[in-house]
Parts: structure tokens; C-alpha cells; sequence
């Protein structure tokens, strides 16, 4: 056995025994989640329908549902007004130019104690003006596309464009688990020396942070249009690709006393071939952190995998991560890749 392979093993078998301790004495519970029953009517645009607007630029939205159901928000960014009334609902939006880039807006609706699925709009924000030569500029763009690069060597991500600025985090080479890393690119900045900067996110606690890396330390740019958003209430998880939603699933995520983390993420890996079976057949590692399970191998990282126990889906069953069955998370690995973005919420 190489060594890099005995060292994500041993990684993994100490999570395996760690959920199992957790999971002692508790008890096989059965999956029960909110009832997905109310409907979404016109004018609600199409779930995954993605806008491109400029900051300035106002943007507004019809929401309708079962007569008799309430409307909520639920993420909506700073500035974005949400009128409702039974069964409609207005969105109102001007973006500022600082809010440049890709925002996700969700909604839900309720009649009683039904639901509807969870309805998620992508909104990519471009400048009002052309970028002046020292100017941050974005590098995701319209109907969902984002940008990930791999990490070349080990590099320390700063608090401004500039080898001077405060180190946030050591970026790694490989994950914990000794896949190649990758980070989520999300603008780029040539400061006044002439050096090319990028700003990715990064896997650090407070969830959030981003910091800046010299361009020449990741690698060639790669384009993505797949977005995965995940609802923590209602227990569904949807990909959308170019505007249009091409997967979903319920899931399970954390107890609340282990709570999966609310924010925008990224797919950093992609593992496979485990000898235990509470994983299931495939797991994706993401940036996320438990602030609560900092013990977990590799410094308490959030992942979405595969269940053997697919009864207890869905509900608030995990320590942190996402599960979903087997069956589905098969399927989400042949429509999403790693540097998938990640909202939850």
C-alpha cells in the first residue's frame, strides 16, 4: 500500500469509527421530512432560471403559489426587497457595485403543513463600467458559468493582492485526503507592481473567507456551469446546470447539535472506493467546516456522500455532512465535477 493511500484510509477509517461512536446506543430512527405537495404557479420563473444584469440595474420578480400559501425568502442578498402577500410575492433588486458576481436568491412556499420544492434563481451581477487596468474583474460570467483552477504548489492566500498583505490560510497542494486541491476562482486583480492576483475561496473557519493567490501558483482556468444548492428545512438537494434544474433528491444533514454549515461553497474532490460502507459508493469533499466536529480527519471538512442506511433519509441524521441514497449520489457523479459551487441554506 503507497503511502498516500495508507494515509486517506487511515483518515477515513478513524471518520468511520467517530460516526459509529456517534451514532451508538441512538437508535435506527425512519426519515421524515416537510410533505412537497403545494405548487408553484405563473409567473414564478422556471426553477434554476439564471439573470444577467449590470450593478445599477434593477431587477424584479413575480412569485405566485396555491392560493392560500405563504411566500418567504430564503437567501436573498443584501439590498433585495421581498414584498409578499397570500399566495404572491414581488422581488425587487438594484445591485451595488461592490456585489459584482454570482448570487443565488431561493424562495419557499407553505399551505399548512405542505410545502413546495424550494425554487432557486442564479443572478450574475456584471460591472457597470468597463474595468480600469488595476481594477478587480470577475471570473465566473452569465447563465451560471464559474471558474476553479488546481493549486500547483503550497501557497499562502493573503488578505489583499500583494505578497506584503497578512497570510489568512496555507493553502495545500493536496486535500486531507491527499487528492490534488482545487479552489474556486472568483475574481482577478493585476495591482500596481504588475502582478496578476486571483481571489478564491477559501477552506478556513469563519465559512466565507476568501483571500488572494498569485496567478503563476494554480493552474490553466477551467469552466464549470453546474451549481448544487441545498436546502437544510426542507431536506432537498438540486442541481441546476445553465439555468435549467437536472437533478434533485431529499437528503439528510446534521443534528442540530452538529448542524451542517449555512454558505456559498465549492466541490474541492471527489473520493471513491471505500471499505466501509456508511459513505456509500462516492463522496465529495467540500471547502465547508464544521465549527462544532473539529476533530474530524483533515480538520472538520463537510462532505455529501453516499448512506447504508437510506431509511433514516430524510431528517437531521448526520454530524455535519450531507447524505443522500445511494442511487442518487451515483447519479450527481455524472453531472457534477469537482469546483461545483455549493449554496446551502
Amino acid at each position: 500500500m503507497t503511502k498516500t493511500l495508507r494515509q486517506t484510509t487511515i483518515a477515513l477509517a478513524t471518520l468511520a469509527a467517530l460516526t459509529a461512536v456517534v451514532g451508538a446506543g441512538a437508535g435506527t430512527t425512519r426519515g421524515h421530512g416537510p410533505e412537497l405537495s403545494v405548487r408553484w404557479q405563473a409567473p414564478t420563473p422556471r426553477d434554476g432560471t439564471a439573470y444577467a444584469i449590470r450593478a445599477g440595474e434593477p431587477l424584479q420578480l413575480e412569485l405566485s403559489a396555491a392560493t392560500g400559501s405563504v411566500i418567504r425568502s430564503r437567501r436573498l442578498p443584501a439590498g433585495v426587497s421581498f414584498a409578499a402577500s397570500p399566495g404572491q410575492a414581488k422581488v425587487q433588486w438594484t445591485p451595488s457595485a461592490a456585489q459584482v458576481g454570482e448570487h443565488t436568491l431561493a424562495f419557499g412556499a407553505q399551505k399548512g403543513s405542505r410545502y413546495a420544492r424550494p425554487r432557486s434563481f442564479i443572478v450574475y451581477v456584471l460591472p457597470a463600467t468597463p474595468a480600469g487596468p488595476h481594477d478587480e474583474f470577475p471570473l465566473g460570467g452569465i447563465n451560471g458559468m464559474s471558474r476553479y483552477a488546481q493549486v500547483y504548489a503550497d501557497v499562502s492566500a493573503r488578505a489583499r493582492p500583494s505578497s506584503r498583505a497578512k497570510t489568512l490560510i496555507r493553502l495545500r497542494q493536496y486535500t486531507p485526503e491527499r487528492t490534488m486541491n482545487v479552489v474556486q476562482t472568483l475574481s482577478g486583480q493585476i495591482n500596481q507592481n504588475g502582478e496578476y492576483w486571483v481571489r478564491v475561496r477559501l477552506p478556513m473557519l469563519p465559512n466565507g473567507r476568501t483571500g488572494w493567490v498569485p496567478r503563476r501558483m494554480i493552474g490553466p482556468y477551467n469552466e464549470i456551469w453546474t451549481h448544487l444548492v441545498i436546502d437544510r428545512r426542507l431536506f432537498t438537494a438540486t442541481l441546476y446546470r445553465k439555468g435549467r434544474a437536472v437533478f434533485t433528491t431529499r437528503v439528510g444533514v446534521g443534528k442540530p447539535y452538529w448542524p451542517t454549515p449555512a454558505g456559498e461553497f465549492y466541490v474541492r474532490e471527489r473520493i471513491s472506493g471505500f471499505t466501509d460502507p456508511i459513505y456509500g459508493p462516492i463522496a465529495f469533499g467540500t471547502n465547508a467546516r464544521s465549527n462544532v466536529l473539529t476533530d474530524w480527519p483533515g480538520g472538520g471538512f463537510v462532505g455529501i456522500h453516499g448512506t447504508n442506511q437510506p431509511e433514516i433519509l430524510p431528517g437531521r441524521v448526520s454530524h455535519g455532512c450531507v447524505r443522500m441514497p445511494n442511487a442518487a449520489v451515483r447519479k450527481l457523479a455524472r453531472l457534477m465535477s469537482v469546483g461545483t459551487p455549493v449554496t446551502i441554506f
